[in-house]
């Protein structure tokens, strides 16, 4: 098998910002603390501070303001429907008490006089992509989008023309605002930690830059959840070591840090992040972390088939935005939401790489059983052990498919040589049930882009004892 090369010190950050993975072109507002002591003057040494965080404020509602004048200066939510949550608010409806993920409904009671607006995402996307290609990519190409509306900038070669890293970051912010009629905030630092946090307190509108000299003492100032990937299950169980801040964090030896969350990683990565170092390096051909689909029901349901009919639809949906991408994907995680609007993920790593639903069900319909305490031999269960809100998976590990060496399982080599026993195998016939399941989805795909996108479906029931797949 075929692994990517990785730099020193990625792999921890990696697992320490696993809770923060964003699904591409779904992103919501940011919710990361912020300290008013922060958004001050750190000084003016700019010596190696050659890493930027670009974030625009508020993006799909200052958008929608943008494009709608009349909405200015008043409370702004993108999220309607009854079973709908909120995607996205300005800081006018902010104001309110409203937040990402909030039910809409709720978010109604709060805000009965706010515009309420549904998501528009091919509007957000194409602006996303006019403002990176018409601002950012003037200034260099070393960009590494992360979300529709965040990006990371190596403006290292960008100085013999530019000079400062804030006269970058003062012209970018100017060159968003004329354009688009919306702001953003930009952090400025030596890497992509601080820049990140740094950006995250100059908002809205603002620009902070954090001199290499006083990083540790910037991170320092925040409480736990100011580092991105502490959230509040990390942050209890470093409350119960009597860690209430980032300070205290970086008073902690790396045992003892091991000891409290468990692993050696987290440890490595926690003791990095609280003296403000972190080696990531801005990855400008950097694929999204994970591509994903879910679906709310009408109604909260506890019927297993339509559950797992519903994951059938996202593995569907989300293997056909790889193959289009020319991606595999090497880790599947599935997402339920429930009727109180709490949430549970979980999700595991592949034997091999995969572009094909056929491959991510059964991982997907295994890992509901497991979300839901029920053993694999309840597949064929009428009920599941609580009501769902909400259901779908995303894909990550992302990989080039050129570059994936895909193994054979053992069903598949035992299958392929059954089959040359039988003189029914050919060099330029699929010859295991695995890839004649991936020769039909590209089949599919042919389909879908001549009559339609929902002009048919991947007939995928369930799994059999075996674990192969029964139509």
């Amino acid at each position: 098998m075929r692994h990517a090369g990785m730099p020193a010190g990625f792999a921890i950050f990696e697992h320490l910002f696993q809770n923060c993975r964003i699904v591409v072109y779904h992103g919501i507002m940011s919710t990361a603390p912020r300290i008013a002591a922060a958004k001050r003057d750190w000084g003016h040494d700019e010596v190696g501070c050659t890493v930027l965080h670009i974030d625009m404020d508020a993006f799909f509602a200052s958008l929608e303001v943008a494009r709608h004048p009349e909405y200015a200066d008043k409370p702004v939510i993108i999220g309607i429907g009854n079973r709908s949550v909120v995607s996205a608010a300005n800081y006018e409806a902010r104001k309110y008490g409203i937040n990402s993920a909030m039910a809409s409904s709720r978010a109604r009671k709060l805000c009965p006089n706010g515009v309420f607006l549904p998501v528009d995402i091919h509007y957000y996307r194409e602006m996303s992509r006019r403002i990176f290609t018409e601002v950012f990519s003037r200034v260099t190409d070393r960009i590494e989008q992360v979300s529709v509306d965040e990006c990371y900038m190596d403006v290292s070669g960008a100085l013999l023309r530019w000079k400062s890293p804030r006269a970058i970051g003062a012209w970018i912010r100017d060159q968003v605002a004329r354009r688009y009629h919306i702001t953003c905030s930009v952090g400025i630092a030596a890497n992509k930690l601080v820049a990140k946090m740094a950006s995250t307190n100059a908002k809205p509108d603002g620009m902070l830059m954090i001199p290499v000299a006083r990083h540790a003492e910037f991170v320092q100032m925040m409480p736990l959840r100011g580092i991105p990937g502490i959230g509040p299950s990390l942050e209890k169980r470093l409350n119960a070591w009597g860690v209430d801040s980032v300070a205290d964090l970086a008073k902690m030896s790396m045992e003892s840090l091991e000891q409290a969350t468990g692993s050696a990683i987290s440890a490595r990565g926690l003791y990095m992040a609280a003296r403000g170092l972190d080696d990531r390096p801005v990855a400008p051909r950097a694929q999204g972390k994970s591509v994903g689909a879910e679906r709310t029901f009408d109604k909260d349901t506890q019927d297993m088939r339509q559950v797992t009919s519903m994951l059938r639809w996202c593995c569907d949906d989300v293997a056909g935005t790889l193959r289009r991408r020319g991606l595999m994907a090497r880790k599947v995680m599935v997402k339920l939401r429930f009727p109180d609007l709490s949430y549970a993920t979980k999700g595991h790593t592949l034997d091999c790489p995969t572009d094909a639903a056929s491959m991510l069900y059964p991982q997907c319909v295994a890992l509901l059983l497991a979300m839901m305490g029920m053993p694999e031999s309840s597949i064929d269960a009428i009920s599941l052990t609580r009501p769902v809100r909400l259901a779908g998976m995303s894909a990550g590990g992302l990989v080039e498919a050129a570059d994936a060496a895909v193994q054979l399982s053992l069903d598949d080599m035992l299958e392929e040589q059954n089959e040359a026993q039988r003189g029914r195998g050919t060099d330029t016939e699929p010859s295991t049930q695995s890839e004649r399941l991936r020769g039909a989805e590209a089949a599919l795909d042919a389909v879908r882009l001549k009559y339609g996108k929902g002009s048919v479906r991947l007939g995928i029931w369930r799994t059999g004892p075996s674990g192969n797949l029964e139509h």
